[in-house]
């Protein structure tokens, strides 16, 4: 494809020290175009601007990415392309060394755990993702993971994402799970509350913010 995915960029007030890449749900199968007023792209502006309140003033850049096509759409996993692109984006932008953290719901998740080899890429938080088995994590080496799932999830499992936690485990030992009672697949239910989740872990990666 010769487009690019469409991203929204809310800047650091002075020199950029980290940024924040935010990526959307979708469909497991499904080649029509991603729009802006889809409900999985709305859902992610709340995170974003979240972000940039907690943010903007220590440094943080927040990158809001819409994928080209709504859908997984198997092998050719088309938003895990449209991430890594808008990862050399962000590297050609502010150089090797700021560091980015990516934040992904369900399909989002799945996406930012796949990409999160890249070189700039320092941790990832998961929320309610969507990881079938099978999933690779050998990427994930010396990455922090932030996964939280609802438990009562019916669209995606929490029992694949303890799982998952498990095999990442393996390769990096900073990985923490979060159990948020209730089903909340959507996020709707105290939005607030994962707001600052991700805004939290976000920001644990500025100098001292551990």
């Amino acid at each position: 494809m010769e487009s690019m995915p469409y991203t929204t960029v809310h800047p650091a007030q002075g020199a950029t020290r980290l940024v924040a890449v935010v990526l959307h749900g979708g469909r497991e199968t499904s080649t029509a175009p991603t729009t802006a007023w889809q409900m999985s792209v709305l859902r992610m502006m709340p995170f974003a601007w979240a972000l940039r309140s907690a943010g903007a003033r220590r440094g943080l850049a927040v990158w809001r990415v819409r994928y080209r096509l709504r859908g997984w759409n198997g092998p050719e996993a088309s938003p895990v392309a449209d991430a890594e692109q808008v990862l050399e984006q962000v590297r050609l932008a502010y150089g090797i060394d700021v560091p980015v953290v990516m934040i992904g719901h369900s399909m989002g998740g799945r996406t930012a755990l796949r990409a999160a080899g890249h070189p700039n890429v320092r941790g990832v938080a998961a929320l309610a993702p969507w990881l079938p088995k099978g999933e690779p994590v050998e990427q994930l080496r010396d990455r922090r993971l932030l996964l939280a799932h609802g438990s009562d999830d019916r669209t995606t499992s929490p029992r694949a994402t303890h799982y998952y936690a498990e095999r990442a485990r393996e390769i990096t030992r900073d990985v923490r799970v979060v159990d948020v009672p209730g089903e909340n697949h959507a996020l709707l239910r105290n939005p607030g509350y994962w707001h600052d989740l991700s805004s939290d872990f976000v920001l644990s990666f500025l100098p001292g913010g551990e």
